[in-house]
This record gives structure tokens, sequence and C-alpha cells, in this order.
């Protein structure tokens, strides 16, 4: 059975196998999460993620996939990159955002992380309303999680992304 929870904090300091990082298509450090997580990881992720860009993903990661690198500095194991859609360029598809969330627990159930936690992907400087983003999000890890996760957790760094989560999740 898995459980599903919100908590309100650091996506960083989250002792779980897997967290997920809110990237941006080129894998190589950004703004928000995307710098919180980089920044928290050390030159490690930073490496990984250029050799995923110079082989898998040359012409960077497209929205909604997700893929795993190690976790350089962080207390997980891994961290997961997935794209979200950017609401400013008229990627408005709530399917797009729902894919980020499945395909990001597909891709940690596959590397066997038992744990994962997630940000509120989309929802900064990509343009995406927080309530939107929570009814996506907590629709999209309930309706078919792999069995082999026991904890998702959604990890909010504010208070009004947290309350956003807790009226979905309750």
């Amino acid at each position: 059975m898995t459980t599903i929870d919100i908590v309100q904090g650091d996506l960083t300091k989250q002792s779980v196998d897997a967290i997920v990082n809110a990237a941006n298509s080129t894998l190589l450090g950004g703004g928000g999460v995307d710098g919180a997580i980089h920044a928290a990881a050390g030159p490690a992720l930073l490496e990984e993620c250029r050799r995923l860009r110079q082989t898998t993903f040359k012409d960077g990661l497209p929205v909604g996939q997700a893929v795993a690198t190690g976790a350089g500095n962080l207390p997980c194991r891994w961290v997961i990159h997935t794209v979200g859609p950017n609401w400013h360029r008229g990627q408005t598809d709530p399917a797009l955002l729902a894919d980020c969330f499945v395909n990001a627990l597909l891709v940690g159930a596959g590397i066997g992380a038992r744990s994962i936690a997630f940000p509120a992907i989309s929802a900064g400087v990509y343009g995406w309303d927080i309530d939107e983003v929570a009814r996506v999000a907590t629709q999209a890890v309930r309706a078919d999680p792999p069995v082999t996760i026991d904890l998702i957790r959604f990890v909010l760094f504010s208070v009004r992304d947290f309350e956003a989560f807790k009226r979905v999740l309750p």
C-alpha cells in the first residue's frame, strides 16, 4: 500500500530514496527547485547531467519525460529529473503535467526507489496555478502508482503551496 503525504519544507533535505527535480530541458541547472537541487548536490550531479546531454538527450529532456541520476551530496540516493510544461509558452494541457508525475514514478520504480519526494512541478516560474498543480499531481499519483513505491511525498516550500496541496490531499 502506497502512502501519500505532504510536508512543508526543503526538498533537498528529504531522507527518501529519490527526489524529483523540476528541471529545465537542458538538465544543467537553473533557478528555483532545479537550482537548489544542483547547489545542494554539488558538482557530481552537474557532471552526470552533462553526460546525459552528450549521449541520451542531445536535444534536451522533453516535457513530461523523466530520467534518473545519482544524487551527489544529497541525502537521497537518486534525483529523478522531469521537465514540467511551461504555461507561458502555451503548454497548458494538464496531461503534460500529469506525465511528469507518472513518468517520475515509473522511473523511480524502475531503479528500485521505495520512497519519492516531489516538488510542485511547474508551479513556479513556469506559471501554472498552484491549485491546478496540486489537483493534477495528486490525481496522477493516485491513479495507478507503481506498487513498489511505499511513500510518495509532496514537499512544498511555501505555506501557500502547502495549503493548496492540503486542500486536495486531506
